[in-house]
């Protein structure tokens, strides 16, 4: 047997064609994106030299992403999927187009620092109410490219897709923003926003589902309810909450890149692809070797270790300590991904998925992007170095509730919760 064949039978997903489109729009678009908010939090640093005023680009994406996920998953489920995601790719076309305006010199010679600075502010907002839809739109169309007895494999390439985007896409601003300027890697940003553009051209449009319309306070509560009566679901998706709140550090790289570390903007990028690094090893890992045994325990012993490294990250004062505490946080966080995606994607079923994933989108945003702001918060009052490691510290208090309140997840195998061939 080839190496090829070899590869393929242990990866059946990529055999489905449409899938590999899909693997595209989420490669380019994730790039993208972490590229754009790479280069907003250096460009915001960098034009007031103000910690809180990073923690508000996370609140400026927090809110609309919270409050949108309220009703969006009723809405995708509604609606075809596919038509939903292209939508949320031109939409992050013109919301590009607008940051670009921004950037340049006209931009702050007419308007002002202070209106740019709000209108930044405004663009992330409203970039948070597209994400707000294009994650369950994204979850429920990905549902639909490959069977069932595939998702966990799917997954497994969808976030190693996501993983290459987010290592590539920060290393990339920080050449550019050293290279040309904020200015050139913003354009750089709207002109790959294209590549998904087209690749969704290559996906058929999808049945929808869910025909049947009803109140939308009852299709919310209805995936509400289902999350907060699926222990294992709700343990994954409330560990995942509050490790990243508390455990993430990304928003204050520019602090520690100017003020600890004292490296340029190439050693800015470096750092910032750093987690994702981290993860991509993981994910090629796992390409041969994939997670089948003891699932629930390996989510807890990540977690941990993602802890752990974010804790020795906090302290260090040396480049090269700081880049491999990142590249292991990046590393273990890419394993809870994994898992977590894995366990969303087999216990949602067909008609709920829009709704669930809308609920996986307010637990993802409030942990990140909520994560951003406390972090910039704890920064202003405690500094970055005890912001951090309290955070830190923190994540391992979590993990060790979480241990002990949710024996299900404890427990989970992922071959109980998947049909045998011919079911």
């Amino acid at each position: 047997m080839s190496f090829l064949s070899s590869f393929l039978t242990k990866n059946p997903a990529l055999r489905e064609k449409e899938f590999k489109y899909y693997l595209c729009i989420r490669f380019a678009l994730i790039f993208a994106l972490n590229m754009q908010s790479t280069t907003i939090y250096y460009w915001i640093y960098h034009i007031t030299e103000d910690k809180l005023k990073l923690g508000f680009v996370g609140l400026a994406e927090v809110i609309p992403a919270v409050v949108c996920s309220l009703f969006s998953g009723h809405f995708v489920d509604l609606h075809e999927k596919r038509r939903m995601v292209l939508i949320c790719i031109i939409s992050y076309i013109l919301l590009g187009a607008g940051l670009f305006c921004l950037t340049t010199p006209l931009a702050m010679t007419h308007v002002g620092q202070d209106m740019v600075l709000w209108l930044i502010y405004t663009f992330v907002f409203i970039g948070g109410a597209i994400r707000a839809f294009y994650g369950p739109a994204s979850f429920a169309l990905v549902g639909m490219l490959v069977p069932r007895s595939l998702y966990a494999n799917a997954t497994s390439w969808s976030s190693m897709a996501w993983q290459i985007g987010a290592v590539l896409g920060p290393l990339t601003a920080g050449v550019m923003i050293a290279w040309k300027g904020v200015e050139a890697g913003m354009a750089l940003v709207v002109l790959i926003e294209f590549i998904p553009l087209l690749a969704i051209l290559g996906i058929k449009v999808k049945p929808i589902l869910k025909k049947v319309k009803e109140p939308i306070l009852q299709s919310l509560s209805e995936g509400l309810r289902f999350v907060f009566k699926t222990p294992v679901l709700l343990g994954a998706l409330c560990l995942d909450l509050f490790s990243v709140l508390f455990g993430g550090a990304v928003a204050l790289l520019p602090v520690f890149q100017k003020e600890i570390l004292h490296v340029d903007e190439r050693g800015f990028g470096i750092l910032r692809a750093a987690p994702g690094i981290g993860a991509l090893i993981t994910l090629a890992l796992l390409a041969f070797l994939p997670l089948k045994t003891k699932p629930g325990y390996k989510l807890f012993a990540a977690v941990f270790g993602f802890g752990l490294s974010i804790i020795v990250f906090g302290l260090s004062t040396n480049f090269y300590l700081s880049f491999a505490m990142l590249i292991l946080s990046g590393l273990f966080d890419a394993v809870s991904v994994v898992i977590r995606g894995t366990v969303l994607q087999l216990v949602t079923p067909d008609e709920m998925r829009g709704r669930v994933a809308a609920v996986n989108t307010m637990f993802i945003s409030s942990s990140n992007e909520l994560g951003d702001f406390e972090s910039g918060v704890m920064a202003h009052w405690l500094g970055p170095v005890r912001a951090v490691v309290v955070g830190g510290c923190l994540t391992l208090s979590v993990v060790a509730m979480t241990f002990w309140r949710a024996p299900q997840l404890r427990r989970f195998s992922f071959d109980e919760n998947t049909p045998k061939p011919g079911a």
